[in-house]
């Protein structure tokens, strides 16, 4: 027994020595956000990550991500195709598609006839950006964000694609994009967690979202994002039960500490040390959230910028007003996923729905960081998993089609936060089919927007089983080209 007694006390790993001597074996309250990741590197030479430290002066202190979940179609909004309009009907020359490999939705179908988009585009702002009719606030904000074209992935289904752009692989079970920000910068405000959540529902066929693309995977599980609801409790188990007030959530919670802060002595275990951070989160939120979640005190200017529906919890609106509160309050991380853009059939009807969802509270979040001196340190990302075919899924009418899934070539927007302004970035071929200037990856949009906000996507990593991990795997490259 005496034996067992000792092998418990003194078979702490490397990790776990460290960590207690970086924060004093009774400290209990800082956790493992201010352990060092010196587990990560090659060699004893190299200076060790520290989380919360960036690599180099940011350009980014926030992110705000509207994610448009289910992959709006870029040949309706910011890929001007007139060709597809003029051999509307034609079949997809094979020189184009090139024997690319397709879903099982058209891979079956005995022609591919190209279709153009219902909607008209018109160019706007000093780049003389084309942006569809679709998109009419958008394009007043023209002049502030970056249209990127040439996004690809490899990536052909739902799942894998939005796994892929939120976690940097697309088998799951890996840390997410919010995360890796929280582990690698920490959160500027005590009261709120670093990487949050919001969801919205909108008119068109919606791909679920599920909680892996906000896990924590393998890093500390205080990085997890937190989801905020549109119900009476915006963060669930928040509220105290019947019976409960602050006082005795406070004994309890110090009760808890100390015997934490015993199992600590006894394991050395970060994890630990991380729950207590959590329960001191929660409580601390308390008070912080249910100010941050009302948005009737809002003035009457900023409910006009972001239109009525910004006051009905839920809502794409009211999520993007709320994504302005939580960044504004110090939030490192807000993702936002909106459902409802997986247009396979009635695309002109169902996609027009999306974009009347979107389009104005998109605009009005960066008029209204914009109007605050804000823009220039959020950074601010709108798109989706993949593009969109540019021939027909199913049948085509004189004025309904569908469109497949197309990871080829896509486009996205993104503003503030050292992002050049008022470009358009990337081309496609004339079909909108291939990207023929300046490609831009999964992999190398992570490690750009990483760069933003002062990371090295190479120097971010943690050790787990063995390896390395970071967000870009072993890939990935900054662009140049889309920062200021």
């Amino acid at each position: 027994m005496k034996n067992e007694f000792l092998e418990r006390h003194l078979n702490m790993n490397r990790r776990k020595f460290l960590s207690r001597l970086s924060l004093g074996v009774g400290s209990v309250a800082l956790g493992s956000l201010l352990i060092p990741d010196l587990f990560g590197k090659s060699s004893a030479s190299e200076a060790p990550f520290i989380p919360g430290m960036p690599h180099f002066a940011p350009k980014a202190k926030r992110v705000i991500y509207l994610f448009q979940n289910g992959a709006p179609s870029q040949l309706e909004s910011f890929d001007y195709k007139p060709k597809l309009r003029e051999m509307m009907g034609q079949e997809l020359p094979p020189s184009i598609r090139m024997g690319q490999r397709l879903t099982g939705m058209t891979a079956g179908q005995s022609s591919f006839p190209l279709v153009g988009s219902h909607y008209d585009f018109q160019q706007y702002g000093q780049a003389r950006a084309w942006i569809s009719d679709l998109f009419p606030h958008t394009a007043q904000i023209v002049d502030d964000i970056c249209i990127v074209r040439s996004m690809f992935t490899e990536a052909i289904n739902h799942d894998p694609a939005l796994t892929f752009f939120q976690t940097g692989a697309q088998q799951g079970n890996r840390a997410s994009f919010g995360s890796w920000m929280s582990y690698g910068l920490g959160s500027e405000n005590k009261n709120l967690p670093a990487f949050c959540v919001l969801l919205s529902r909108g008119k068109g066929n919606g791909q679920g979202v599920y909680s892996k693309l906000w896990s924590n995977g393998f890093l500390d599980s205080i990085h997890q994002g937190v989801q905020f609801s549109s119900g009476d409790s915006p963060v669930l188990y928040l509220n105290n039960p019947e019976g409960i007030d602050m006082s005795n959530r406070r004994q309890m919670l110090d009760q808890l500490a100390a015997l934490n802060d015993q199992s600590y002595k006894d394991f050395g275990d970060p994890e630990i040390s991380t729950k207590i951070q959590q329960y001191e989160m929660a409580y601390r939120m308390q008070t912080a959230v249910p100010e941050l979640t009302d948005l009737s005190k809002e003035p009457d200017d900023i409910i006009k910028l972001y239109g009525p529906e910004c006051l009905v919890p839920g809502t794409f609106a009211a999520n993007c007003l709320l994504a302005r509160k939580l960044s504004e309050s110090g939030v490192r991380f807000v993702q936002l996923y909106h459902q409802g853009w997986d247009q396979h059939g009635n695309l002109p009807n169902e996609m027009a729905g999306q974009a009347k969802d979107v389009d104005r509270a998109s605009a009005a979040l960066i008029t209204d960081l914009k109007q605050r001196g804000l823009l220039d340190e959020t950074l601010v990302i709108w798109g989706g998993e993949f593009g969109r075919t540019n021939y027909c899924q199913g049948k085509m009418t004189a004025d309904n089609y569908g469109r497949d899934h197309h990871p080829r070539a896509f486009s996205i927007w993104m503003a503030g936060g050292g992002v050049k302004p008022g470009i358009v970035y990337g081309e496609t071929d004339e079909f909108g089919y291939n990207i023929v200037k300046d490609p831009v990856h999964v992999h190398d949009f992570h490690a750009t927007v990483l760069h933003l906000m002062g990371l090295d996507h190479e120097k971010l990593t943690f050790k787990h089983q063995g390896r390395r991990y970071r967000l870009t795997d072993v890939a990935g490259k900054v662009i140049p080209g889309l920062m200021a």
